[in-house]
C-alpha cells in the first residue's frame, strides 16, 4: 500500500496524525545525511507494528512530503493503528 507522508522535522516531540488521507509525522530529528527519513521508518514500524523492512520510501527522500509504501497492511488497518494511539 502506497501513502503520502508530510514530515515536520527537528518537532519538539515524535508524532502521527491522519488527516486528510494523508500522515502528518513530526520528528525530533533534523533533515541531514538521512537521519530524518531513518525516524520516520523507525516511528512508523513501532506505531503500526510492523517490521521496518515492510516500510520504505518510494518517492521524495530528500523532500518533506514522501511517498512511502507500507506491506502487509491495508488502509482501514493503518487508520486504526494510527487512531488508537
Amino acid at each position: 500500500m502506497l501513502i503520502t507522508v508530510r514530515v515536520i522535522p527537528r518537532s519538539r516531540k515524535n508524532s502521527v496524525e491522519w488527516e486528510q488521507n494523508m500522515l502528518k509525522v513530526r520528528l525530533t530529528a533534523p533533515p541531514v545525511d538521512g537521519a530524518a527519513n531513518e525516524a520516520l521508518i523507525a516511528l512508523l514500524a513501532e506505531r503500526l507494528a510492523v517490521p521496518r523492512r515492510f516500510i520504505s520510501i518510494i518517492r521524495g527522500a530528500t523532500s518533506r512530503q514522501k511517498t512511502v509504501e507500507i506491506t502487509g497492511l491495508t488502509m482501514e488497518n493503518l487508520e486504526q493503528r494510527i487512531k488508537r494511539r
